[in-house]
């Protein structure tokens, strides 16, 4: 059928490859429904592009799949350094590098990827990461996929989201035909142009085999129109046609022939209905729908023998594709021959970071693992949950171990036992339950203590140190870590050695030696120089809190930069997901608010999100909530509150109480509030000087002071307990924090404090602090109270109130703060304040960065 309605959709491809061919390198996102053209409109598309070369691959639809099938496609048709690779199976970097390299070479290169919500999760990351690489290239990525009854946790949404974002991205929806187009094609058919319209909805496939049905018969849909072409063959045609619909998408005749018959006359029969088609190479399937009509009208009894021989002409072949082999043998009910695939193939995968199917393929073999010896079923279940885990889906991961660890006992393998004890105490931790998570430590190294120094209690010793830093419990910890290492060094395990530095780290960061950031450095250099990706990503999720949670906030936005490209290039979500949570909160603290609430609902949209992982982004954004006057605050800081209860682990409780109890206050809760802190500060007496300080402030603001050590805190807090509440404010302001300062010259009291302190929570949009401001100007007697933001400030692109965006014009003149004082006729100390409050608005440390941030952003040429 000839390509209707897609002019526009065409013209944008051909714009899209012309800036491609310029160096300007694009990603096309091609949606639609399925049978509605997308792969004719690329075809159509291609066909016009005789200076480009074409590279094509295709997701399968048929069975698990195989981890990156269409780089693997593609590499068929490149040759080269990428062919050469792929058949030495060599890792995912060096396959993912060949393959950018390969894209970028020529005048201009289209690279075409079919069905990629069939993808694994290899192909998607292998598409993400050409995508950032696109920028300067002269290639042009189409990707085409199905948008509709996706569930809301597929992958593929998920990488849309990444993808869209990138400045190189580009989307074309392909829609249904009209009811004016479907009207044309109907003229001479069998039905007339609304009735074929009533039955299609302008599908393009499903319109095509009503037009090239039985004349007189309308099918009611498009399987019957396929099923009523199939009807028509002669029965070594049908034969054909079912063993064509287990080979897959992509169909080698001369194998058709070997499993399908020996009647070349029925394979032309076939050809000739229009179900099959060749490709230039090959045969394939008109549409996949018509594929899987097929397949699903192949009786069982027919079925299993056609895997069966499929299988044995394959192995035969010398086809080293585990994974399709895995299918056949599935199919041809051969349990040997699934147990010798299927494992390998979850290797392949798992070694891939395809994850979703090194689980498919686990639990496959598991399916025909009920005969096999004990180890081999343990192995084979304690695979699974490590690859579960991988996926976030803790709680089967728990499932998976249990049975694992149960295996191993009856097995008397005190080593694997001890491995998969302590795995499955990680487990435990992120699924809040610490305190099983600590047993199971404790018990994985009473394992193997008995065996000697083994990998196996180097790796339960250190294990069990990270459970115990969650208890705060620092000293005990330290003397774990000393033996770990001293294990971990002795049996030259650096994976095991950059966990327990790790740990080491976060123990001397709770305690405030300054040590811990060479000790974290040389953890995540040590993962990365020996490919460590898990621990990596652990060290840069560790070492952003502790930057955090010690306020060296540019040192943390640089490093959550880093951790997450590397996060993003190694696919490792958990560890990604740490890092946007808890760099949600330092935008919190920075006053970037709208940017910590977009993070904080990133993190809880992820799919499988582990109870651990979500508590952060609830207590980010029930904080910020809390601080706007949104009573919904309060649902979140619940939640938040009570997953740490459910750890059972002290430091939970110690990051999340204090935010509520502040949440509380805002509110009008002052009871509430000092429960909260007073339950809190048992724990926090024992974390950081920036911990206790902050608690120690709203402990005295609520008129229950305790007693500490003032020496030992941070300046802020310092001087907040000494009374000097201005002084207090500055130092906040010096470290960006405008929340804090507001709130420190709240605390003042005095009509000229409270005024500064309402303009900088109205700036931030904390409307619960602004209300407090007023209600104390009003017990002064104050009786020019200001009512709320001015709408000016509400619609300057940075948030800038008239008098701020006068200082920063000035700002960008290069004038002093007396300067600005006298031009404007205010006080210096007003301007100081001005100034801090630009600053912090737009993100930047000093005057100079200010001023080119305002011309960047074209800041300064706005009407006063």
């Amino acid at each position: 059928m000839e390509l209707r309605e897609r002019q526009g959709q065409l013209s944008a491809l051909q714009q899209y490859a012309r800036e491609a061919r310029e160096g300007r390198g694009r990603l096309v996102l091609v949606s639609g429904e399925a049978g509605v053209g997308k792969s004719a409109l690329v075809e159509a598309f291609v066909e016009e592009c005789a200076y480009a070369r074409v590279l094509t691959g295709a997701c399968d639809g048929q069975f698990t799949p195989r981890p990156l099938g269409p780089l693997l496609d593609i590499a068929v048709q490149a040759g080269g350094t990428l062919g050469r690779l792929v058949a030495e199976v060599a890792p995912r970097e060096s396959l993912f590098a060949a393959a950018r390299d390969e894209l970028a070479d020529g005048p201009l290169t289209i690279a075409v990827v079919e069905d990629v919500h069939w993808a694994d999760e290899a192909t998607l990351d292998l598409i993400r990461f050409l995508a950032r690489r696109l920028r300067d290239a002269r290639c042009l990525l189409l990707v085409t996929y199905r948008d509709q009854g996706l569930p809301f946790n597929d992958p593929l949404l998920i990488s849309l989201g990444d993808l869209s974002s990138l400045p190189g991205t580009r989307r074309i929806a392909v829609p249904p035909l009209t009811r004016a187009a479907v009207a044309e094609l109907a003229v001479d058919g069998p039905v007339s142009g609304d009735e074929l319209y009533r039955l299609t909805r302008g599908n393009p496939f499903y319109v095509g085999e009503v037009l090239r049905g039985v004349p007189g018969e309308v099918p009611p849909s498009a399987r019957d129109a396929v099923l009523a072409r199939l009807a028509q063959l002669p029965p070594a045609g049908l034969r054909y046609a079912e063993a064509a619909s287990l080979l897959g998408t992509r169909i080698d005749p001369a194998l058709l022939v070997e499993v399908g018959g020996d009647d070349p006359s029925a394979l032309d029969a076939l050809v000739v209905t229009g179900l099959l088609v060749s490709d230039g190479t090959g045969l394939r399937f008109q549409h996949e729908l018509a594929r899987v009509a097929v397949e699903q009208e192949t009786a069982a009894h027919r079925r299993q023998p056609l895997h069966q021989r499929i299988l044995a002409a394959l192995v035969e072949r010398g086809v080293a594709d585990d994974a399709r082999l895995a299918y056949h043998a599935e199919g041809a009910a051969d349990a040997a021959a699934v147990l010798r695939y299927a494992p390998e193939a979850a290797r392949r995968a798992a070694s891939l970071r395809s994850h979703r199917e090194a689980a498919l393929q686990l639990e496959r073999a598991l399916r025909f693992a009920d005969d096999e010896p004990v180890t081999a079923r343990a192995r084979l279940y304690d695979a699974l949950a490590r690859e579960i885990s991988l996926l976030d889906r803790w709680d089967i991961a728990a499932e998976h171990a249990q049975r694992a660890l149960a295996l191993w006992e009856e097995a008397d393998d005190a080593e694997a036992r001890s491995g998969t004890e302590s795995f499955l105490c990680r487990v435990m931790w992120r699924l809040n339950r610490g305190q099983e998570g600590l047993a199971l430590a404790q018990q994985a190294v009473r394992t193997v203590e008995g065996l000697g120094d083994t990998p196996a209690l180097a790796r339960a010793t250190t294990d069990l140190a990270a459970l115990l830093c969650e208890e705060v419990r620092n000293e005990e910890v330290l003397a774990v870590l000393d033996r770990a290492e001293r294990l971990a060094r002795s049996l030259d395990l650096p994976d095991v050695l950059s966990d327990a530095l790790n740990t080491r780290a976060c123990v001397l960061g709770m305690m405030e030696d300054p040590g811990w950031f060479e000790v974290m450095r040389t953890s995540i250099e040590m993962a990365r120089d020996h490919g460590l990706h898990s621990q990596s990503g652990r060290g840069y999720a560790n070492m952003h809190d502790l930057l955090a949670k010690a306020h060296r906030f540019p040192e943390a936005v640089s490093l959550y930069r880093e951790g997450m490209a590397y996060c993003n290039d190694h696919d490792i979500a958990t560890y990604g997901s740490c890092l946007l949570a808890g760099q949600a909160a330092v935008e919190l603290d920075l006053g970037h608010w709208d940017d910590a609430e977009s993070m904080s609902r990133q993190v809880l949209a992820k799919p499988y999100l582990s109870p651990a992982n979500a508590i952060p982004p609830h207590k980010t954004l029930g904080q910020l909530l809390g601080r706007r006057g949104d009573p919904a605050a309060l649902e979140h800081l619940d939640a938040a509150v009570g997953s740490a209860t459910e750890t059972g682990e002290a430091g939970w409780l110690g990051i999340t109480l204090p935010e509520r109890a502040e949440v509380h206050w805002l509110l009008g809760d002052s009871a509430a509030a000092l429960a909260d802190f007073q339950g809190a500060w048992p724990v926090v007496e024992k974390m950081n000087g920036w911990r206790r300080g902050l608690v120690a402030v709203w402990l005295r603001r609520l008129g229950q002071p305790v007693a500490l050590d003032i020496d030992d805190l941070p300046e802020p807090a310092r001087l907040s307990l000494q009374g000097d509440h201005e002084a207090a404010a500055r130092a906040w302001e010096s470290l960006l924090c405008p929340w804090e300062a507001a709130l420190a010259r709240y605390d003042a009291g005095t009509e000229e404090s409270l005024r500064e302190a309402l303009a900088g929570f109205e700036t931030l949009g904390a409307d619960a602090a602004a209300r407090l401001c007023r209600r104390g100007l009003r017990r002064l007697g104050v009786r020019s109270v200001p009512v709320g933001a001015r709408a000016t400030t509400r619609e300057h692109p940075a948030g800038l109130t008239p008098r701020e965006s006068e200082v920063l014009e000035l700002l960008v003149e290069g004038l002093r703060n007396d300067e600005i004082a006298g031009r404007l006729v205010i006080s210096v100390k007003t301007v100081d304040h001005h100034v801090s409050a630009v600053l912090a608005k737009l993100g930047v440390g000093s005057r100079s960065a200010a001023a080119s941030e305002a011309r960047r952003l074209g800041l300064d040429a706005l009407p006063r």
